[in-house]
């Protein structure tokens, strides 16, 4: 199929883009990288009166610092994030995440803001961003506001944008020292949504005991979760495979996700433990590593 008719706007500065966006509102849609728009225009699930193009905004494309944090503008694409080198230093759960998104071709075009306001129950990088506790830079006619990734995720392909705005950019913090990453995903197949993920950041203290864990998981709710009992067990700990058992079995008590034609509820509940204590273990053990070569430097 094809989609319905609609007009198209390609603004050069945030200040067009702003405009268009205060003039026809609930009408109007961002295009970014339209890896999940334009199938749902083709499918007539979605149709949007007005497109507003940001592929020709240059000052949205960019991947830069902001305070401890690493900002990606809305234009940037998910391929330039996996590639940047200062994202591989700083924020390595980000890095570690990408290549699960979509296939190559996708990140080719894809953005990473595009997904995060897709906000798909099943998408890797919501994950990311509230294990991290990401901030998000939301634009539209009343102005500028941030909002916390606590706030930002409503329920599915839902959150707090509205009509009359967009995400402008995304900044992720910066890892702390003695802190390892990982992310772990079990999917129907390759380059396809997962039926279940967890996003995993442990950050040591000088006796190589857990300062903080961050986790989160995707497949388990109608958005990105926190799983804070496993977060709350592991504070304190050694990371001990004893302990990290532990976490992974108050993540599968934790969930109460749902059915569908992928897995069903009881399924999901067991993913929760299996790869809460996966990436835990993969965590830790570069947290570790990090930490020795902290104390041998």
């Amino acid at each position: 199929m094809k989609p319905a008719s609609f007009d198209y706007h390609a603004p050069r500065s945030i200040e067009e883009v702003v405009d268009l966006l205060g003039r026809y509102g609930s009408d109007a849609r961002i295009l970014a990288g339209g890896q999940s728009l334009v199938p749902l225009m083709n499918m007539r699930m979605a149709s949007p009166d007005v497109l507003i193009s940001i592929n020709h905004c240059p000052s949205l494309a960019f991947i830069g610092d902001r305070g401890d944090g690493v900002e990606i503008g809305a234009r940037t694409r998910q391929i330039e994030v996996e590639k940047s080198d200062r994202i591989g230093r700083t924020c390595r759960l980000l890095r570690k995440a990408m290549p699960f998104v979509g296939s190559t071709a996708n990140r080719n075009r894809g953005t990473v803001c595009g997904s995060l306001a897709h906000a798909d129950p099943s998408a890797e990088l919501p994950a990311v961003a509230v294990a991290l506790d990401a901030q998000f830079l939301v634009n539209g006619p009343r102005g500028e506001r941030r909002v916390g990734a606590s706030d930002f995720f409503v329920s599915e392909l839902t959150t707090c944008v509205e009509a009359d705005e967009y995400l402008q950019s995304v900044t992720m913090p910066v890892d702390p020292p003695r802190s390892g990453s990982a992310f772990t995903e079990v999917g129907p197949r390759a380059h396809g949504f997962a039926i279940a993920g967890v996003a995993a950041r442990v950050e040591l203290d000088g006796a190589g005991r857990c300062l903080e864990a961050r986790l989160a998981g995707i497949g388990f709710a109608s958005c990105a979760i926190r799983i804070t009992p496993a977060e709350r067990l592991l504070a304190g700990s050694d990371l001990s495979a004893e302990a990290v058992l532990e976490a992974g079995n108050a993540a599968a008590a934790f969930v109460e996700p749902g059915s569908d034609i992928h897995a069903d509820a009881a399924y999901r509940k067991h993913l929760a433990g299996v790869l809460v204590v996966r990436a835990l273990h993969e965590a830790a053990a570069e947290a570790r590593a990090r930490a020795h070569s902290m104390a041998e430097g």
